[in-house]
């Protein structure tokens, strides 16, 4: 199939970077444990740059769309304080009651979530408490909690707060524009009424557009989250031997990365750090 031709490619990439961290960290380890041998007392001039190439390969990949979003949905969180809008907003993006709507401020004290595929693109949409400062019922400060969280998982979050008071990269939602004295924005990205409909559907074209953009394509491939954590530590592990002077310090920046390389292809590494260090140098003949 598509997706494990894909995946084959993965594995290809990392095998190869594999390959050039072992030539690396045994140009390493000869420094150190060699040092007295006059071919192999100090680094090769390309070390720093080798290992620079191989820290962009990776962060490419990282830049990759995730393969999670196939599965789970592009999540979008919709934020604010209490009574702004929000359940009334979630019911329309999913076209069911599926949040009780009341005028009374704080209805939702739990995250509502709600698989929806808008144009043919996956969506989870989940609507949060209102957030909000001193709360004396232990519930709805479990609630406010539980939307914290959700807010630290999103893709994107619709805020209908102040202007400026949402997370970093929240789109601002001018919401209930249909009542009067409705909280105003000097720069929303869109204006809605979700009652009336008004500017629901410009929302959900941007939506689309933005989700598509962060979607894997077909035949691409595209990591798992348990990939690309592993893929983030050998990033990590890197640019701390490109930072570091000390052999000593670099080579365990490299094994670090090796380890995670290892992790993503299920197997140990020892055996073949120790014939590359002694098949590249002629050590001990």
């Amino acid at each position: 199939s598509a997706m494990a031709m894909a995946g084959g490619a993965f594995s290809r990439e990392v095998e190869l970077w594999r390959d050039e961290l072992l030539g690396l960290s045994a140009a390493v380890e000869a420094v150190l444990d060699f040092a007295d041998e006059d071919d192999v007392a100090t680094l090769p001039a390309d070390f720093a740059v080798r290992i620079g190439a191989l820290g962009t390969d990776l962060r490419a990949w990282l830049e990759r769309p995730r393969a999670e979003l196939l599965k789970e949905g592009f999540r979008v969180v919709i934020a604010g304080p209490p009574n702004a809008g929000k359940s009334t907003l979630f019911n329309t993006l999913v076209e069911a009651e599926a949040a009780i709507a009341t005028p009374i401020a704080g209805t939702t004290r739990d995250v509502l979530t709600r698989p929806v595929a808008i144009a043919g693109v996956p969506f989870l949409f989940a609507d949060t408490a209102g957030l909000h400062d001193a709360v004396d019922d232990v519930v709805e400060a479990i609630g406010i909690e539980r939307a914290m969280e959700a807010l630290d998982r999103a893709d994107l979050v619709l805020w209908l707060g102040p202007e400026g008071a949402g997370p970093p990269g929240a789109w601002e939602i001018e919401g209930q524009i249909d009542r009067p004295g409705h909280l105003t924005k000097t720069a929303p990205r869109h204006r809605i009424s979700a009652k009336t409909g008004q500017g629901i559907g410009a929302l959900r074209v941007d939506l689309v557009e933005l989700a598509s953009g962060a979607m894997p394509r077909p035949g691409d491939a595209a990591l798992s989250e348990r990939q690309h954590e592993l893929l983030s530590e050998a990033r990590s592990a890197l640019d701390q031997a490109s930072e570091h002077h000390d052999p000593l310090l670099i080579a365990e920046a490299l094994r670090l990365a090796r380890v995670s390389f290892d992790a993503l292809l299920g197997r140990t590494a020892t055996e073949d750090m120790l014939d590359a260090l002694f098949g590249r140098f002629c050590i001990g003949k």
